[in-house]
């Protein structure tokens, strides 16, 4: 099977209180359709309060990003599913509960994971 990854950046949820309850609500019961399919890997949201950190090669770090990704925010989650027709299905079901539009990647195949 293959896993793929959904997710949004922060700023497509563009919603009132309500709706950001109401998507909330609606995106949790998607993901649990997912855990009772079997389906779900793993899951959350970017935590934008706390700021990334550039760990080196050699254990140091430092606090900055790479460029393409200082605007990395927002949810995900992935999925192992056994067809792509199936991951667009979920990714459409959380779409509808996000009301925003998904991304959907697949991950190359590793024989270790």
């Amino acid at each position: 099977m293959t896993k793929y990854l959904i997710s949004f950046p922060g700023s497509a949820m563009n919603l009132s209180e309500a709706d950001f309850v109401s998507a909330g609500v609606d995106s949790r019961a998607v993901i649990r359709d997912a855990k009772a399919a079997g389906v779900y890997v793993f899951g959350g949201g970017i935590n934008e309060d706390v700021p990334s950190v550039m760990v080196a090669a050699d254990g140091t770090t430092t606090d900055e990003t790479y460029p393409q990704t200082r605007e990395f925010d927002g949810g995900f989650c992935v999925l192992e599913v056994p067809t792509r027709e199936e991951a667009l299905g979920w990714a459409a079901r959380i779409a509808a509960a996000c009301r925003c539009s998904q991304e959907l990647r697949e991950f190359m195949y590793d024989p270790e994971s």
